[in-house]
């Protein structure tokens, strides 16, 4: 049986993909997926934050106004009957319990849904054989923390990819199955992991995405799907999704920016 190559493997591992310098195992296609930039210097990849922006802000803006009904209910319900001194107690810590709750998951889904920022590109530069990773770090639980947009670099010679499945039951007994590509940075000459972010987390691009880097990184554009390589603005979002709109755009660090896009 085939052992993970890296220490400590991906959760979910399957299998590692070839090294970044290896000839290629799958054809070099992006399927759905469009490069936001592609030239002779540098790969610009999208990696969104969710598959779908805009639906948790409308059920965030659904709770708000539950709670507020909850709230106006119990205002009224205070002031039409008479409680006993334990029955108020009890009621208002009911009342406070079920309204902090409420709050708490209206601002949980606002954040998840306009917080991050509209993409988080991965920067392939061929001339300077790096990578430049557009993170974002987040809490999810606590929505009144500081969530902030994290930037790093790595050497190409340093990444090894796994590809990965993960099953989780749902509530009502079903089964939700979930791929991707993780891209690992190891320390120089060894297999073992100092840091780790996601290449693609859908079924439909997981090695072949991997493949599409490799082969731009050793060979270039040539050879690549030309319909694949229409470029566009990681920030150009559709009028009509509000949580994209209200979502920061993409803003690399002035230093970063100019490195990543450039020759040596």
């Amino acid at each position: 049986m085939v052992q993970p190559k890296l220490s400590p493997p991906c959760k979910g591992w399957q299998q590692d993909l070839p090294g970044p310098n290896e000839p290629l195992a799958e054809a070099p296609v992006l399927l759905w997926l469009a490069p936001t930039h592609l030239d002779g210097t540098y790969l610009e990849l999208p990696r969104g934050t969710l598959n779908v922006r805009g639906g948790m802000i409308a059920f965030a803006g659904l709770m708000g106004l539950i709670t507020l009904a909850y709230i106006a209910f119990n205002v009224w319900s205070v002031t039409m009957d008479t409680y006993s001194t334990e029955d108020l107690v009890i009621f208002t810590l009911v009342s406070i319990a079920v309204t902090s709750f409420s709050l708490w998951s209206t601002c949980v889904f606002y954040r998840l849904d306009v917080s991050p920022p509209r993409d988080l590109p991965l920067r392939f530069n061929r001339l300077r054989r790096k990578v430049y990773v557009y993170g974002f770090h987040s809490v999810w639980w606590n929505p009144f923390t500081r969530w902030y947009v994290t930037t790093a670099s790595y050497d190409w010679d340093d990444l090894r990819a796994e590809k990965w499945k993960v099953r989780s039951a749902t509530t009502n007994g079903g089964l939700i199955i979930k791929e991707g590509v993780s891209i690992a940075v190891v320390r120089p000459g060894t297999n073992e992991v100092i840091e780790r972010f996601d290449l693609s987390t859908r079924a439909a691009n997981t090695s072949n995405v991997w493949a599409y880097v490799c082969h731009y990184m050793q060979h270039g554009k040539e050879g690549l799907d030309p319909c694949e390589a229409d470029p566009h603005d990681a920030n150009d979002v559709p009028p009509y999704n509000i949580a994209l709109r209200l979502a920061p755009k993409v803003q690399w660090p002035a230093e970063m920016n100019a490195e990543s896009s450039s020759a040596p």
